[in-house]
């Protein structure tokens, strides 16, 4: 082989690799962290588990990815150990059906059928389709299938461009020689494994092998300990992703190792010592792409279906390991936080859904404050029930600085149009969430003013407030159930309430300006009264910005100060009609 065979096999490589990176990508992008909640939810069952890790790695073509995803989840503690483990060996068979598909560039017939299954005969036009819903498509579902395709493109390209250049050092005596030192199979599975190590995907490391058959000179007996090896390669991912992690996490990484270990070394032992006696005839025969697919796996599924009744036995051993602590017996403060894992990260799908989780607690915790804020200045006072709001707004302040903080770790990663738009929409509307809990320590301070100062508000005003604060209620109601449920209907009926508690603002302001002229109301309560009007009516502006991030979502033309204009040119008299509905139902 000379310089230029050795950059074509360079060049191979780096669009092999490459396409695989694409290729996953924009599956990860269409999955849209489905998959990802799939597993966290449906694993009670360990048979169930194996089959779903399977589906899953099948589909985003990466067992690493979904093992540091499953670490991930122990991690932050919403997956068991013994949940996890279905899982991992799940994975192990999924990556298997990248090496059948990568097998098919060693199909050779005249039959024009199937010389149509050979990727150089496919890929063309699937790159072709590719490109045109890439450039073409208008919208991200296009433009993610059509990367998936050029990805799937390109993978192939480079797996043909490799074995093409492979193909002359059949012929060359040093390679040929060289590839002796393979029969020794520690030897083997050492290299297997660093390969897999460095370039930290096993698919890959396969599709290496398999282009290297090409050449001929690999045998059965030779390549079986090096798929060994890359089944063990793989776990350095999860290995490394472990590490400052807590202890179930490592615990989970470790349970990955053992598991391909000790199939590696049953396996190991099985074919070697049945050979010594039975000598399989296929041993000394050349592998092609399609041998080491299936080499690859029978070794997965069948030590998963040997390990399978042991799943409890991997995970004493993973405790013995790393052994319970003092401190993992007792839960960890603010553990809710733990779902906003770093590893979640690399999946954004999956890590948006986790911030929207913990969005949702933090709409209903503001909407409880709020309330809360009312009965200590409508009811009777205590210091009890002021602390308590006091306590609840602290606890949203560290919701929006965790989910705020991963939010802006998560828009600097390489995100689909929607997963961004998604990622924008939940930052504005937990800052607004946090400013609703602000304004209702405002409505909470004036109370315990009024209290301190021995100042009640007139029956006439109380009756106001008590309209007032049951219109802030329903807007609260309306705009956090929207957030929580995704419903856009429900999103659009709070501006004509806000339209509507503008107005019942003025009102009350007014109404209290009468009561100072007429002697009935002093000066001092006034201005307080003034105060908590107008914290009422910011916490409506709040729930009005938080119901049009949410339509924005679907209409990302919609301008905030454009936004009732709007709504009433698109239906005018539907509008008007919810706002006479909502003014009678608040009328002083």
């Amino acid at each position: 082989m000379d310089i230029f065979g050795i950059l074509t096999l360079v060049g191979g490589l780096a669009l092999f690799l490459y396409g695989m990176s694409v290729m996953g990508a924009g599956l990860e992008k269409v999955s849209g962290g489905k998959l990802e909640l799939l597993l966290e939810r449906l694993t009670s069952n360990a048979l169930f588990a194996v089959l779903l890790g399977a589906g899953v790695t099948a589909v985003i073509q990466s067992s690493s990815a979904t093992t540091v995803m499953v670490v991930g989840f122990v991690n932050s503690g919403i997956m068991k150990l013994s949940q996890a483990i279905g899982i991992i060996m799940g994975a192990n068979i999924g990556t298997t059906v990248t090496s059948w598909i990568l097998s098919l560039t060693g199909v050779e017939s005249s039959n024009i059928w199937v010389r149509l299954l050979k990727p150089s005969s496919f890929s063309p036009v699937l790159a072709l389709i590719g490109i045109i819903l890439y450039m073409s498509g208008k919208n991200s579902k296009k433009k993610d299938a059509g990367e998936i395709l050029l990805g799937f493109a390109v993978l192939m390209f480079g797996m043909e461009t490799m074995s093409g250049a492979v193909k002359p050092l059949a012929d060359v005596p040093e390679f040929t020689s060289m590839l002796t030192l393979f029969q020794n199979p520690l030897l083997g599975v050492v290299t297997g494994a660093v390969l897999t190590a460095v370039i930290q995907s096993s698919s890959a490391s396969v599709g290496i092998l398999q282009a290297l058959s090409a050449t001929g000179a690999f045998t059965y007996a030779s390549s079986i300990p090096i798929i060994m090896g890359q089944n063990i390669g793989t776990c350095v991912t999860a290995m490394l992703s472990a590490i400052g992690a807590s202890k179930s996490a490592k615990r989970t990484a470790f349970v990955h190792l053992y598991f391909n270990l000790i199939g590696a070394a049953v396996f190991m032992a099985l074919y070697f010592g049945l050979d010594l006696f039975i000598d399989f005839g296929f041993s000394g025969q050349n592998i092609g792409a399609a041998g080491i697919a299936l080499v690859h796996s029978v070794f997965n599924i069948g030590t998963t279906v040997v390990l399978l009744p042991f799943i409890h036995g991997l995970e004493k051993l993973a405790y013995l390991t790393i052994p319970l602590s003092e401190e993992e017996k007792v839960p960890a403060e603010d553990k809710e936080f733990q779902i906003l894992d770093d590893r979640f990260l690399m999946t954004p799908g999956f890590a948006i859904e986790q911030c929207r989780s913990l969005s949702n607690q933090m709409a209903e915790l503001s909407k409880e404050c709020f309330l809360k804020a009312a009965d200590v200045l409508l009811g009777s006072y205590s210091r009890e029930a002021a602390q308590e709001v006091i306590d609840l707004e602290n606890r949203i302040d560290l919701y929006e600085d965790k989910i705020g903080v991963y939010l802006t770790k998560l828009s600097s990663q390489n995100l689909a149009y929607n997963d961004s738009q998604n990622v924008s929409t939940l930052l504005h509307c937990i800052t607004d969430m946090e400013r609703i809990s602000d304004h209702a320590v405002n409505i909470v301070e004036a109370a315990r003013e009024m209290h301190k100062r021995k100042l009640s508000f007139s029956k006439k005003a109380v009756e106001e407030m008590f309209v007032y604060t049951e219109a802030v209620r329903d807007i609260l109601n309306r705009a956090m159930d929207a957030f929580v449920n995704g419903d856009e209907k429900m999103a659009l009926t709070v501006e004509p309430l806000e339209e509507v508690i503008d107005e019942l603002d003025k009102d009350v302001k007014k109404r209290h300006v009468k009561r100072l002229r007429k002697g009935k109301c002093t000066i001092e309560l006034g201005l307080i009264l003034s105060g908590i009007a107008t914290n009422y009516e910011r916490v409506a502006d709040h729930c009005s910005n938080i119901a049009l991030y949410l339509i924005q979502g679907q209409d990302t033309e919609l301008e905030a100060h454009r936004y009732a204009n709007q709504l009433r040119e698109q239906d005018g008299t539907q509008f008007g009609k919810q706002v006479e509905i909502l003014e009678d139902r608040y009328r002083l």
